[in-house]
């Protein structure tokens, strides 16, 4: 008995995962430019939510400013909850909003001329793209 479910959510977790942050559900909705913390804009962030109605795998999904072509981060494993929404900032942490950080040393989005943020799945397809 225990064996056909443990089989049933294994089979759950690997169409989740083959599924992944390709599913038109996850969004980019929100791209905060114009940081408050002076020069390094380390505030600014990207956020991605999950508007739909099933839990998305994120991991190897790839984020990326393709105005500049640079930087990119690559999501950890993580699963993203329905209608929950995380954040990757600049260079800063923030553990309510996922801990995500480009590690970026300055700012990457341009206050004066609106940046192209994209979201990739694991295979490098294009999911979402917003600009400002």
């Amino acid at each position: 008995m225990k064996t056909k479910y443990l089989g049933a959510i294994l089979a759950l977790l690997l169409l989740i995962s083959a599924i992944g942050c390709a599913a038109p559900t996850v969004q980019i909705t929100h791209i905060f430019y114009d940081g408050l913390v002076p020069s390094v804009e380390s505030d600014e962030y990207v956020e991605i939510t999950n508007v739909g109605d099933q839990a998305q795998e994120l991991t190897g999904c790839v984020l990326k400013d393709i105005s500049e072509g640079y930087p990119s981060f690559i999501f950890p494993p993580y699963i993203l909850a329905p209608g929950k929404s995380i954040r990757v900032y600049t260079n800063e942490y923030h553990p309510e909003w996922g801990g995500f950080s480009f590690e970026y040393s300055r700012a990457i989005w341009n206050n004066t001329e609106p940046d192209i943020a994209v979201l990739y799945d694991n295979q490098g397809k294009e999911v979402s793209r917003k600009s400002y």
